[in-house]
């Protein structure tokens, strides 16, 4: 079985070893989990995990391996941990949900018939409304229907109505090919850092206090300011239009950046940077920031990241005049060249599936100036544009 388990999660592509195969079995040979199916999905999934990307194809093939490693009806007898039922309880079950239990009675009686009819029942039940088993009324079971009853061995619910679930397993979806969503985005943008210290000193230095200390034969706390990532960030993000699909994705992105860099400045812009950005999309037209102010208050240092879709006109980005919404009197590839020139450090985040891009010429032809520095916006392409950012 688990020699099974670890080829699936080769074949599925999550980079495993030996080494760590050896060691979850000196772990279970330890005893560090026993006749638990959570405690050992856990204990798995530290030692062949080593990167998030890889957490939700761990997951479906565990399901996969696993599958018939459920909570399932015994020979003789059924042993249910009291702490068990207590756990679940408190773990899945509002107030709202506990009073509805009442309809039947009390949580503990009902489990307490749950383990009778375990210990009674001696095969498989089809139908019916007290056995434990499956298209019957009986509270306990599945693919059957009572308004308020436990679930046990059914993959979805199709009434939503059971009071407990017991082999539900609900995981945080962090495939490297997924769209994001701010905790994964944050994860992401945290490969970006570079800590450095300014500020007060707030914060004790154990080494340096022991090295004093030792040094002077007295007690000498030595304190230094707290780490904050010096990472500085320009954030052009794209809005209406064709972005007004990917408002949900650019405001996940925003929300985590701003959480992410402590020096974090942000503009708008339409389809193609042009000679003036805004920072406030009500006043667009009212309060104009010039870019050329922009490249000369902000330093070589920042890092560049632009977000958009890259979807318009290529007259749009090659031709003086060639704005949607106003006349330009450059071109935007000048805008973009001066801006790049400025920022060696940029990327530009592209919220359309990769293999569409070769379909839209303007998306070509800003992936050209960027020097192919174009990623799309999943968790794998957000590595990588943090990768060059560096």
């Amino acid at each position: 079985m688990f020699i099974n388990f670890f080829y699936q999660m080769r074949d599925a592509g999550i980079p495993v070893t030996i080494k760590e195969y050896l060691t979850l079995m000196e772990a279970l040979k330890a005893g560090v989990v026993r006749f638990d199916i959570d405690g050992f999905y856990y204990l798995a999934r530290s030692t062949f995990v080593k990167d998030e990307k890889n957490l939700d194809k761990f997951d479906r093939v565990f399901g996969h391996a696993f599958k018939g490693i459920e909570f399932s009806v015994p020979d003789d007898t059924a042993d249910i941990p009291e702490e068990w039922l207590e756990k679940l309880a408190e773990l899945y079950l509002s107030k709202e949900e506990m009073d509805k239990i009442k309809k039947l009675g009390s949580w503990d009686d009902i489990m307490d018939t749950l383990k009778k009819r375990l210990e009674e029942q001696k095969e498989r039940h089809q139908g019916g409304s007290k056995w434990i088993g499956t298209a019957g009324t009986s509270p306990f079971g599945a693919y059957g229907y009572n308004p308020e009853g436990v679930r046990i061995g059914q993959k979805e619910g199709r009434h939503g109505r059971a009071i407990k679930v017991w082999d539900k397993r609900d995981f945080k979806n962090l495939d490297d090919q997924v769209e994001l969503g701010t905790r994964n985005i944050k994860v992401a943008l945290r490969k970006l850092r570079q800590f450095a210290r300014t500020g007060n000193p707030e914060i004790l230095d154990l080494d340096d206090t022991i090295r004093s200390t030792a040094h002077k034969g007295y007690l000498d706390i030595k304190m230094v300011p707290e780490k904050h990532n010096a990472v500085k960030v320009l954030l052009f993000l794209d809005v209406g239009g064709s972005m007004d699909p990917h408002i949900q994705m650019c405001q996940e992105l925003f929300s985590a950046a701003r959480s992410e860099f402590k020096h974090l400045e942000f503009f708008y812009f339409h389809n193609c940077l042009y000679e003036s950005v805004w920072k406030d999309n009500s006043r667009r037209w009212d309060d104009r920031i010039p870019l050329m102010d922009i490249l000369h208050t902000y330093g070589h240092d920042y890092k560049l990241i632009f977000v958009g879709d890259a979807s318009m006109s290529p007259y749009e980005i090659a031709y003086p005049g060639g704005s949607v919404e106003h006349w330009n009197e450059e071109a935007g590839q000048v805008w973009m060249q001066r801006i790049l020139s400025t920022y060696p450090k940029a990327v530009w985040l592209n919220p359309v599936d990769e293999k569409h891009w070769r379909w839209t010429q303007s998306i070509e032809m800003i992936q050209q100036m960027m020097d192919d520095r174009m990623y799309p916006l999943t968790l794998e392409g957000l590595d990588r544009a943090m990768k060059d950012l560096k």
